[in-house]
């Protein structure tokens, strides 16, 4: 009993030693997160409705562009980003600041494929009904459409967020001290899996709290529909 009692009070002594270098990884890895979001959200509706354009080459640009970042690996394009930029065009960033252009390059073309396929669920009619009623596309578009189109779009954009705090790891491939990485460097140091198991917990803790807020929102929007239905 004695024994166990002793080795229940080193584990714990570790895991204070461990704590404040992973929750300073922590920090790093939401940082990265929120950042992303802010940008990518809103950066995927351009690319969202270019892609639904009459006009030809905006369009293939826009589908290209979609094309590229949702069909190469993102670790693959943190590599080039990592090393093109600075030897391809001589254009030197921080290693942060790097990876969210990345990030959000990459989850933009993520959040345009759901928009344009929001865009694209919302009945036909209510274009023509708009149209008999003198409105033009623009009104039509960001007045009628969107608004509908942000309610049916919030349960995969709440997936791809809560994929996003996980793919926060990749980062530490390039040296980042995100949380991924400090755990790993623990695990080198001092050959204890403990680093692992605390880090999988702070990641459950971020897409636990992200679920939540998910659930909130569309119980949210749940009651506008419900009151439109009465």
């Amino acid at each position: 009993m004695s024994n166990f009692i002793t080795g229940f009070q080193e584990t714990l002594a570790y895991v204070g030693v461990l704590m404040p270098s992973l929750l300073t990884g922590a920090w790093y890895t939401l940082k990265l997160f929120v950042v992303t979001l802010l940008l990518s959200l809103p950066l995927g509706l351009p690319f969202a409705l270019g892609g639904n354009s009459r006009f030809r080459l905006l369009r293939f640009i826009c589908k290209t562009y979609i094309w590229i970042f949702r069909g190469t690996p993102l670790l693959l394009q943190l590599f080039f980003f990592y090393f093109f930029l600075p030897i391809g065009l001589g254009i030197r960033f921080s290693v942060f600041t790097t990876a969210t252009i990345t990030f959000v390059l990459n989850y933009a073309a993520y959040f345009a494929e759901i928009y344009r396929g929001g865009i694209n669920s919302i009945d036909k009619g209510q274009y023509e009904a708009a149209h008999s009623l003198g409105l033009s596309r623009s009104q039509t578009t960001f007045g009628i459409i969107l608004p509908q189109t942000m309610k049916c779009v919030l349960p995969p954009v709440s997936n791809e967020a809560i994929v996003l705090i996980k793919d926060t790891a990749l980062v530490s491939v390039m040296g980042v001290s995100e949380l991924m990485k400090v755990a790993t460097s623990a695990l080198n140091r001092d050959v204890n899996a403990m680093s692992y198991l605390l880090a999988a917990i702070i990641y459950l803790i971020f897409t636990f709290l992200l679920t939540l807020l998910s659930n909130y929102l569309e119980k949210y929007f749940s009651k506008y529909d419900a009151k439109e239905e009465w």
